[in-house]
Parts: structure tokens; C-alpha cells; sequence
């Protein structure tokens, strides 16, 4: 069971996933191509369903061209 802070931390990733997605008209089939991840997956984690890994948030900041960190800010 997950804190209600890290609830937060996810919901916040997945809302700037959405954001960055949607500023560059992607679907999420698109971002999961781009990123080398299934397209449930970027769904997931824009619902905060999941706690995506390291290496997929890296991958999915390369495809936007922004610092991992970004994520996290």
C-alpha cells in the first residue's frame, strides 16, 4: 500500500508525462513507440497506477528531450 505522499509523487509524474505528451500531439501508442515502452504502460503511469522504473522514465524523458529530473521537480 502506497503513502498518500507517494501517491502524490506518482500523480505528479504522470501529469507531466501527459503534459509533454500532449503539448507535442502524441497518443500514448506514439509515446510508447518513441520510448520503446507499451502504450498501457504510458497510460498507467499518466493515471498514477503504477510506479514507472528509472530506466523507463529516462527513456520517455530522452523521447522529450528533457532531464530526467523534471519529473521530480
Amino acid at each position: 500500500m502506497q503513502t498518500i505522499e507517494e501517491q502524490k509523487i506518482l500523480e505528479t509524474i504522470g501529469s507531466k508525462v501527459r503534459m509533454l505528451r500532449k503539448e507535442r500531439n502524441l497518443s500514448q501508442f506514439e509515446l510508447g513507440i518513441a520510448a520503446d515502452t507499451a502504450k498501457n504502460q504510458i497510460g498507467r503511469i499518466e493515471r498514477a497506477l503504477t510506479n514507472p522504473t528509472v530506466l523507463t522514465l529516462h527513456k520517455i524523458a530522452k523521447v522529450f528531450d528533457v532531464n530526467i529530473k523534471f519529473f521530480f521537480e
